[in-house]
């Protein structure tokens, strides 16, 4: 086993975030022409397609072995279900506050993990879940200028990806990593792909659009292999706080892309959601399960 490199893990992890961000970034600009269902199954089909070539071979059997099947597609499908919400939510919110809302998922399951799975919730857990509450009310507050639809899509977003997250926790213990990845992107890319003929149509994609469209499935699928990678390097104990950092690059290619900067309560309240996410991380050891494919 090589030794661990703590620098060279979290570069992996950064990295990782800021596909997951540009991921996030892409698929609003896309909104803007195509349908949501459209532009998640280009995702997942492309991410399938990406992983079948890269782990196929080496992994063979393994990739689609599973021993609680049941569980392992029920996870696919909130995942899936997490991935369409998310593109609606981004249709008619920015970047920044849609990635801040979706990021409640992890502090959620600190509290649902107690009367669910029986595990210890704490007082750290119970001030970070009301932290990461009065951290969304902030960002979506009367008169914030979001839309209303928006934060509905995103705040279901979070219920799809507190049960992807548990279910995650769930399956840790039985379930090969690569096999429940090559689920969620098979479920999905059958889900979306079948709803396809339905979304499709008028003018045709522009080659720029095609492009863009193509790299929805190499920012979820890289991401998450040096977001996996990160962890041969480094503890979960450095690198759980880390994942806050997407807060920050949606932050920024929300500016750079749409030219959007929130304004002082929204910045407020999504630093008030990346401590309270934190603290979690710092409790539990263990980074937040990625939401989106």
């Amino acid at each position: 086993m090589p030794p661990p490199h703590p620098v060279r893990g979290a570069l992996l992890c950064v990295a990782s975030l800021l596909l997951f961000a540009c991921m996030d970034t892409t698929t609003k600009y896309l909104t803007g022409h195509f349908e949501v269902p459209a532009i998640v199954a280009a995702r997942y089909l492309g991410n399938l397609l990406l992983m079948t070539a890269l782990l196929g071979p080496s992994h063979g059997r393994r990739l689609v072995t599973t021993r609680r099947t049941g569980l392992v597609i029920v996870r696919a499908l909130c995942l899936a279900a997490a991935s369409l919400l998310v593109g609606l939510a981004l249709q008619s919110m920015p970047v920044a506050e849609t990635t801040a809302i979706t990021f409640l998922a992890p502090i959620l399951v600190v509290v649902a993990a107690g009367p669910l799975l029986g595990e210890r919730i704490g007082w750290i857990g119970w001030i970070a879940a009301l932290l990461g509450f009065a951290g969304v009310l902030l960002i979506a507050r009367p008169g914030g200028g979001l839309s209303a639809a928006g934060v509905a899509f995103a705040l279901c977003a979070v219920l799809a990806g507190l049960g992807y997250q548990l279910l995650s926790r769930v399956l840790a213990a039985t379930e090969q990593t690569a096999a429940m990845l090559f689920y969620t992107a098979l479920a999905g890319s059958i889900l979306f792909g079948t709803a396809l003929p339905w979304f499709v149509g008028g003018t045709a994609p522009t080659p720029f659009e095609m492009l863009l469209l193509a790299s929805l499935g190499v920012y979820g699928g890289l991401g998450h292999f040096l977001f996996t990678a990160a962890f041969r390097d480094a503890p979960a104990s450095l690198l759980a706080p880390l994942n806050y950092l997407q807060l920050i690059w949606a932050g920024l290619l929300g500016w750079v892309a749409f030219g959007h900067v929130p304004d002082r309560l929204t910045l407020t309240g999504m630093a008030v959601i990346a401590a309270s996410g934190v603290l979690v991380a710092l409790k539990t050891g263990r980074p937040p399960p990625k939401r989106t494919v």
